[in-house]
């Protein structure tokens, strides 16, 4: 069908993603029917040059910055649109139909990080949220055409819509921030602990913030014996944790119980500050 035409989500990233350039495949689990094409390309960067045996270069000034090349990352759909110009027009004007189309690009884009972190043993992988993206495009495009960067017909996301702020507890970032590196603050080794539960609950991936919140509960009450009312999640989050195993998760139980643990670390930063 040469006038086939296919809808995608396209973001641009000014740092490397990690993934080498090309499209990749994805298809649903078990070998599956195929779902998206991600295609990943980096613009603008520079020379790579030989380095062995060059000697460090004298610098007069750090006034300029470095250019940095943009990742641009689309996430083609494998089925083609009956109705291209309806089905964007149809984005264009709802916003949470909008919205859910990008998350869910957004979602994919991270799984295929996420493999290239395991695939790649590298532990300094990091996912992306809306807040990283310089542009984010919907559009549609035949589908050689699209994995170019070219397209029929997009229009960029406006930043106000997509750059939503980190939801959080308490003090405002910079005033915990500046209390922390004053030496008033700390930050609790549960801290980081929930935030990977956080965000594996995030990313539709319910086992691992299973078995991240089970670790953070344990660590949160030996850290903070004041929030001892924590003790009433111990028995449903190590449910779900072995559960998780097994592939069954109780999500519900997960998401209480990482907001209760946010709640109490909230509460402590307002005391240390």
């Amino acid at each position: 069908m040469p006038d086939s035409r296919f809808g995608f989500v396209q973001f641009e990233f000014a740092f490397p993603l990690g993934p080498a350039d090309g499209r990749y495949l994805r298809r649903r689990p078990g070998g599956g029917e195929p779902e998206r094409i991600v295609a990943l390309r980096t613009l603008g960067a520079r020379e790579r040059r030989l380095i062995g045996g060059r000697r460090p270069q004298a610098v007069q000034d750090a006034n300029e910055p470095e250019p940095v090349p943009t990742t641009r990352a689309t996430l083609i759909e494998a089925e083609p649109l009956q109705d291209p110009e309806a089905w964007l027009a149809a984005l264009r004007s709802d916003g949470d139909a909008r919205e859910a189309y990008t998350e869910r690009g957004l979602r994919e884009l991270n799984a295929v990080l996420r493999a290239h972190r395991a695939a790649a043993a590298d532990p300094y992988v990091r996912e992306v949220s809306h807040r990283h993206a310089n542009v984010v495009r919907v559009g549609h495009g035949s589908g050689e055409k699209v994995a170019e960067g070219r397209f029929d017909a997009a229009y960029e996301v406006p930043a106000e819509q997509r750059r939503r702020r980190p939801r959080t507890e308490g003090l405002a970032p910079q005033e915990r921030l500046a209390g922390i590196l004053s030496g008033t603050g700390t930050v609790l080794m549960a801290e980081e602990l929930v935030l990977r539960a956080r965000l594996d609950l995030d990313a539709g991936r319910p086992r691992e913030a299973a078995l991240q919140a089970r670790i953070a509960l344990e660590a949160l009450l030996a850290e903070l014996p004041d929030a001892a009312d924590l003790a009433s999640h111990r028995e449903a989050v190590a449910s779900a944790a072995n559960a998780a195993l097994e592939g069954d998760v109780d999500e519900d139980a997960v998401s209480e119980a990482v907001r209760a643990m946010r709640s109490a670390i909230a509460r402590h930063a307002r005391r240390t500050i």
